[in-house]
């Protein structure tokens, strides 16, 4: 069974826009994502970018822009020296009532068949309580990112295994063991 590292994309791979990220000149990389990204991809661990786009769902935005959009991420992800081995997305909205929405978990279990995952020996990280539930729901170690919303986004009472400034320093930690 393979590991994978699921990470949240807004407000922790890029920056978090309140009125969504609709198009590529709105996305801008974080301090040190392109770091982080570059160190986890050295390792054995699957890369998995999990991410709740409602934008799609309010029609703010089409599916094909939302692909271009993750298509340049990979690349300049790539150019820097990093890897992310797929993107999955929730594209609905949140009365919509799917299994994929984050905190629910399928996506990470879509994953899971997909490249033959041990969710439990999986870290999930993100800048949102919602990713942290997302990540127990699943049985996964979770990190919460002090960027973004850091953990204050008022959606849960949920506590992560390892809290960290970046990610970068989410990579450290991972690949150091804890």
């Amino acid at each position: 069974m393979n590991r994978a590292v699921f990470i949240d994309r807004d407000g922790t791979i890029n920056v978090n826009r309140r009125d969504y990220v609709k198009s590529w000149d709105e996305f801008t990389f974080l301090p040190n994502a392109l770091a982080g990204l570059k160190a986890l991809a050295k390792s054995e661990y699957k890369i998995i970018v999990v991410t709740n786009q409602r934008a799609v769902a309010r029609g703010m935005m089409g599916l094909e822009t939302l692909e271009d959009i993750h298509g340049r991420m990979l690349a300049e992800v790539e150019e820097a020296g990093g890897r992310i081995d797929a993107v999955y997305v929730c594209a609905h909205d949140v009365k919509d009532g799917c299994n994929c929405r984050k905190p629910k978990t399928g996506l990470l279990e879509l994953a899971a068949e997909t490249f033959n995952l041990d969710l439990r020996g999986c870290w999930m990280l993100g800048d949102k309580t919602q990713d942290v539930l997302t990540g127990k729901n699943a049985g996964c170690r979770t990190m919460l990112v002090k960027t973004g919303y850091g953990g204050k986004d008022g959606l849960h009472d949920m506590k992560a295994d390892v809290e960290c400034a970046d990610l970068l320093d989410a990579a450290k930690s991972i690949l150091g063991g804890n």
